[in-house]
């Protein structure tokens, strides 16, 4: 049996674009210092403009995402939301509230950067990750 079959939590982050490059035993590093929560429907995930510093990754359920009060998207089971909070740990970009019951994988920005500092493959993979993801911002906007 293939190790990424034993533990559920490695395809679901191997499907964040953030975590694309790392080999499995990064992944399962990963893994390790993410923990399962569930919430009900009505339970704010984050709050624009706080520093919360933690990254989700939904398993099953809706989660609604709001700028200034108004919507700007809804995520489904396998989206991600915190991304850049997990890097920066800076303020929430926007609010995020459980549209319906939701099963999350949740991590902290203070034991991913613990990670990042003991396992430089998972680093330098994440790096080449957010420069690929800057360069493409700027080629869509024209630059």
């Amino acid at each position: 049996m293939e190790a990424s079959s034993l533990n559920p939590k490695l395809p679901l982050l191997r499907g964040v674009p953030l975590f694309a490059g790392l080999a499995t035993e990064e992944l399962e590093a990963i893994g390790a210092i993410t923990e399962e929560r569930e919430v009900g429907a009505g339970t704010a995930l984050t709050h624009e403009g706080r520093h919360e510093g933690y990254f989700f990754v939904i398993v099953s359920g809706t989660v609604r995402i709001e700028r200034g009060g108004q919507t700007i998207n809804t995520l489904r089971d396998g989206d991600f939301l915190g991304e850049i909070s997990l890097l920066d740990g800076g303020p929430r970009t926007a609010t995020a509230v459980a549209e319906t019951e939701c099963r999350l994988l949740v991590m902290t920005y203070q034991r991913f950067n613990q990670l990042l500092d003991t396992e430089p493959e998972v680093r330098n993979a994440v790096m080449v990750e957010v420069g690929r993801r800057l360069r493409s911002l700027d080629a869509d906007s024209g630059n």
